[in-house]
């Protein structure tokens, strides 16, 4: 993030005290901490200054990435890459009534995940990474230390890398958890889709609709291995960085600029009271 881009962004999000925030942040070289309230958000998110954490709250809360034309209101969603939690409060706030799954391997990242989701009792946060099938793995920052962490076997002796990370399949969870069908899986786990769609995997016949960014950039031919993995899936679209699959009669189709299916006005959060989109009310 360059010197300009990130103060305009707090700016525009957290006012001037964003902006003195952030600028801390950089001159003593280290995250600071702060919670903030967002309007339609029904509890605080924790955000950590100088990472991509206010960049991702902008795009999965504010601008709402995740937003599509599903026709469902699911019971089982699960966050496969969950980071420090905001598409799982997403999906807290506009299900309340789904289980959600967050998955996380980084460990920083899943403390923040914790934090996050502790307020809302139908998130339930795991620290592994999803894979193939149930084994260990190594992790290694791919872009930045918090943003972007790949996974893979057999790289614990390499520099830079954090041994014992646990990897596992949707088959493991769907067993551990009693789950007989995932209604929506958000996937955004950084090339490891290849390991996880390759294959034919029997659980994919259990999952409604799939909400996943794939990263060629990053591993050539992730986008072939999924879709060749969600052919039984008659619906496909896209919704910014985001592609879906779903099958029909989950979806309206592939025109996302209809009104989505939205909670009871009861469940929404706070109504604005700042008049940036973030208010701070905690910095640690």
């Amino acid at each position: 993030m360059s010197l300009l881009t990130g103060p305009r962004m707090y700016y525009s999000l957290l006012g001037p005290f964003g902006v003195v925030l952030g600028a801390k942040s950089r001159f003593l070289r280290r995250s600071i901490q702060i919670g903030v309230e967002i309007a339609g958000i029904r509890h605080p998110v924790h955000l950590r200054l100088r990472t991509a954490d206010v960049w991702l709250c902008r795009q999965i809360l504010l601008e709402r990435q995740y937003d599509s034309r599903l026709l469902i209101w699911p019971q089982v969603i699960v966050d496969a890459g969950a980071n420090i939690g905001l598409a799982s409060i997403f999906y807290a706030n506009k299900y309340p009534e789904a289980k959600i799954i967050a998955i996380e391997p980084e460990p920083s990242n899943y403390e923040m995940l914790r934090k996050n989701v502790a307020s809302y009792p139908n998130v339930f946060p795991i620290q592994a990474a999803l894979w193939s099938k149930k084994t260990k793995l190594s992790g290694v920052p791919f872009v930045s230390r918090h943003h972007m962490y790949q996974v893979r076997e057999d790289l614990g002796t390499d520099e830079g890398c954090c041994s014992g990370t646990s990897g596992l399949s949707l088959q493991d969870l769907m067993t551990e958890f009693e789950i007989q069908q995932i209604d929506i899986l958000k996937v955004d786990i950084e090339g490891s889709e290849t390991e996880v769609f390759q294959g034919s995997p029997t659980w994919i016949q259990h999952v409604g609709v799939i909400a996943i960014e794939t990263h060629d950039w990053m591993r050539s031919g992730c986008s072939e291995i999924v879709c060749a993995a969600a052919t039984e899936f008659e619906l496909k679209w896209q919704h910014g960085e985001t592609t879906y699959f779903a099958r029909t009669g989950k979806a309206l189709g592939n025109q996302t600029e209809s009104e989505p299916v939205v909670p009871p006005s009861d469940v929404l959060g706070p109504s604005a009271t700042s008049k940036y989109p973030m208010k701070i009310i905690q910095v640690i």
